[in-house]
């Protein structure tokens, strides 16, 4: 890649800056008592967390736990029922007027939901968009870039992601890993510091899986982003992640570094999960 998007994607990481203490650096994004209902069912309850920059942070837990929901309020899919979140210092949904925190204007909104890149389980490619015209789209519309520095942008993340010689195909030419590959590029080209991968293998065989979970590994193991991934792959989890947090109704019930996490389980509902995983392969 050119030296300006190395310095966009973050220069290859240094041991020392993974650590998810938050002695080291402010958070990159912080939950604070963030609460999500839909009606009266309660999908994330009062929840705090904190990840650091640079931190891999692996989301797991049984369906309806509240893991992609919390992708979900952090991309602004879905609005909070109440509390706050934080992306590199700056409230997402509220903003500061006159020293008072009001619900954040729209410019604000994209500016600091700018930060955030998301890759979600269905790929959500345009059908009539090649590889290319995929990953340039956001870039030029919202970022306002010129077709040229788009392209040249698009075919290096293109070439990152392995797929330098498919960039004129479409995407019911691509098989699903490719697919996959293309949304991981086009999430890229928006520059994010935070990336978000919601359960991005689910809807693949385990040949197409591995593929993607590779580009992953490499993009954590080469730049500086923050990543945070919702995922049934506990292997993945196991050798990728800094920590491991671990839903059930809402809250996060146990959370460490992965060989703790998953060697000595503190909580009886975490290893009652684990042996069901376990049992199920």
């Amino acid at each position: 890649m050119k030296r300006d998007d190395e310095r966009a994607l973050g220069q290859p990481h240094d041991d020392t800056i993974q650590a998810p203490a938050s002695v080291h650096a402010a958070p990159m994004v912080r939950f604070s008592g963030v609460t999500k209902r839909y009606g009266a069912l309660t999908v994330l309850d009062a929840l705090d967390l904190e990840v650091a920059p640079n931190e891999k942070v692996a989301i797991i837990g049984p369906s309806g736990s509240g893991k992609s929901t919390l992708l979900r309020v952090l991309m602004t899919l879905d609005p909070l029922t109440s509390g706050m979140i934080e992306v590199d210092g700056e409230p997402l949904t509220h903003m500061q007027r006159n020293g008072q925190l009001v619900p954040a204007s729209l410019r604000h909104l994209r500016a600091v939901r700018s930060k955030i890149g998301m890759v979600f389980q269905s790929f959500n490619l345009f059908p009539h968009m090649t590889a290319l015209q995929n990953t340039i789209e956001a870039p030029m519309h919202v970022l306002g870039l010129g077709r040229k520095e788009a392209v040249e942008r698009a075919r290096e993340l293109l070439s990152l992601v392995g797929l330098a010689d498919k960039c004129e195909h479409y995407p019911s030419q691509l098989s699903g890993g490719q697919q996959q590959r293309v949304a991981i590029a086009r999430a890229l080209a928006m520059r994010p510091k935070v990336m978000l991968f919601d359960e991005v293998t689910s809807a693949l065989d385990p040949e197409l899986c591995g593929e993607v979970l590779s580009v992953i590994r490499r993009l954590g193991e080469e730049h500086n982003l923050t990543m945070l991934m919702v995922t049934h792959q506990m292997g993945f989890a196991k050798d990728f992640a800094d920590r491991v947090c671990f839903f059930s109704q809402g809250k996060i019930i146990e959370q460490g570094p992965p060989q703790e996490f998953f060697s000595d389980p503190k909580h009886e509902r975490t290893r009652q999960f684990l042996r069901a995983v376990r049992e199920a392969l």
